[in-house]
């Protein structure tokens, strides 16, 4: 067999390690399960495309974490704050988000490196998109 007519093995990646597809399935519906619900987020949402808000969280994490490029492919570059702007995200907004997205985490079956890997990501985002911050001479909330 020649050099060039050998496969090389492709790289694991995050998303193999963890279970692929099924997890991430798993990961959004748990995590939407509690946003649709919540007094604070579900406001944010259109509530006539849950299915839709699911399958563009679960393609965009499938991606980022090394699955298939679905999410690029139908949408083009995340350009995750961009997307987020025309939202007031405040710190209420994000902890909501960060409590839903634990209580996902959580309920995965995965080792505590994984664990501890996927949540270090996702509060950072959580953090990055928060766009509107308490002024603290009135308590309001303000543009970035």
């Amino acid at each position: 067999m020649s050099e060039s007519s050998r496969s090389l093995p492709s790289a694991r990646t995050f998303y193999d390690d963890v279970g692929g597809a099924p997890v991430f399935h798993a990961l959004v519906h748990s995590f939407y399960a509690g946003v649709r619900t919540d007094p604070v987020l579900a406001p944010l949402y259109p509530q006539d495309d849950w299915d839709g808000a699911e399958t563009r969280l679960r393609g965009f994490l499938e991606q980022y974490w090394g699955g298939p490029n679905t999410y690029s492919q139908e949408r083009g570059h995340p350009r995750l704050r961009m997307r987020h702007a025309p939202f007031a995200i405040g710190p209420a907004q994000r902890d909501a988000w960060l409590t839903h997205m634990r209580a996902a985490v959580e309920s995965l079956e995965l080792s505590p490196e994984q664990a501890a890997t996927l949540w270090g990501y996702l509060e950072m985002a959580a953090r990055s998109m928060q766009n509107r911050f308490p002024d603290d001479a009135e308590g309001d909330l303000s543009p970035a």
